[in-house]
């Protein structure tokens, strides 16, 4: 299954400061950047493996991308990164816009110049932002307005906007911007939120201009099947060259979760690349891709790894417990990353004494783990042992 993909394109023109294709002459055109292919579908389950083709690389899903809010994976440089074996990166439209603002980071070359990713790159519009940092935000039809978490002042959000400062950042995979809102919630309240989200989702179609910036829309209705199912069809009837699964992992439990994937990601196109926003934990991960979701994102391998917690097969480690003191084990035996080359005495050692390489090296086996999992995920599939993988996962 695939969408069309050329890479002849030559013609360019400057704009803003930035190299910028010309407007498109077709519909061919238009998908050339791109291309999804699935390469084997699990027969044991609705999981997929698939290459995403984009301008700056081949992406093998499923595949989760570490969180670069600001420009940057925290306390991970892009040559480490890639040793994790991350293959997409995400950065957000709402923090980058404060600081230092898209236009500086058009001017130092665009976001993969600036952070000295070379792989490809996908953009938050900025939405969740609103919805978890911004205090007193006034929403309506227009978009939003609240004021920054930085310096107070007033900033106003709208989904032209938003696909604008996503063009200036130049990442290869922009996000329509949408209304989130906390769950559980009533069902007015989330359903106003969906067909918001809906009208903004046809004017950021509408605002953008980039064919080298693949668009992705983002299916919400809370935990209403109803509701996801109304986002599905009108979201699919305005072809977007991907679909996320939004507004979860907002307060709901993780089986409320998994029972909205079951009604949302069979509506969702076959040839099309399927994203789950901001989840979460590694079952999570795997109970995604058995429902046939292609990507991943979330802070929690970091943020945990920055608090003296690692992930292991066998389960997660708090090195500040004081058991792991005289303990001349590594993380895991089999694990090849910079952290592992050292024992669980000697991580503990440097949280204890708040030496910053502690949480630097437990971030990156986090992120290495996360990776393992994902490719250990591609080849079960292509095994069509997927289901089983599950199974031994949730123990």
């Amino acid at each position: 299954m695939v969408f069309v993909m050329s890479r002849s394109i030559t013609d360019r023109i400057v704009l803003g400061g930035y190299p910028h294709p010309k407007p498109p002459h077709s519909s061919l055109l238009l998908m050339s950047y791109f291309s999804f292919r699935v390469e084997h579908e699990d027969t044991t389950s609705r999981a997929r493996s698939a290459t995403f083709s984009t301008p700056h690389g081949d992406v093998q899903t499923p595949a989760f991308m570490p969180v670069g809010t600001l420009g940057t994976v925290k306390g991970v440089d892009p040559g480490r990164l890639r040793d994790t074996g991350a293959q997409m990166i995400l950065a957000n439209t709402y923090h980058l816009a404060l600081r230092p603002g898209e236009q500086t980071v058009a001017a130092l070359g665009g976001l993969h110049e600036f952070m000295q990713w070379p792989g490809p790159i996908l953009t938050d519009s900025g939405g969740f932002q609103v919805f978890s940092l911004a205090e007193n935000a006034s929403i309506d039809e227009q978009g939003v307005r609240f004021r920054s978490h930085i310096d107070g002042a007033l900033i106003e959000l709208s989904p032209e906007r938003s696909i604008a400062i996503q063009e200036e950042l130049g990442s290869d995979v922009a996000m329509v911007f949408d209304h989130v809102v906390a769950l559980p919630n009533d069902r007015a309240v989330i359903a106003d939120a969906m067909q918001r989200s809906l009208r903004w989702a046809e004017r950021c179609k509408a605002a953008a201009t980039r064919n080298d910036q693949a668009l992705f829309g983002i299916v919400q209705g809370g935990l209403d099947p109803e509701l996801r199912a109304l986002s599905a069809e009108k979201l699919v009837g305005l072809d977007f060259r991907g679909y996320a699964i939004g507004g979860l992992s907002v307060g709901e439990p993780p089986e409320q979760m998994i029972a909205t994937l079951d009604v949302t990601t069979p509506l969702l196109p076959v040839d099309r690349p399927r994203y789950l926003m901001g989840v979460g934990r590694p079952i999570d991960l795997l109970e995604g891709i058995l429902r046939g979701i292609d990507l991943f994102d979330c802070v929690m391998p970091t943020r945990n790894g920055r608090n003296a917690l690692a992930f292991t097969a066998e389960g997660p480690v708090r090195l500040r417990n004081e058991q792991h003191a005289r303990d001349r084990r590594p993380l895991e035996d089999s694990c090849l990353c910079p952290a592992c080359r050292h024992s669980r005495g000697y991580l503990r050692h440097l949280f204890q004494a708040n030496e910053m390489l502690g949480p630097i090296l437990v971030s990156i086996h986090n992120l290495t783990f996360y990776q393992r999992l994902m490719a250990e995920a591609r080849q079960a599939i292509a095994e069509d042992r997927f289901a089983a993988l599950v199974a031994r996962h949730r123990g």
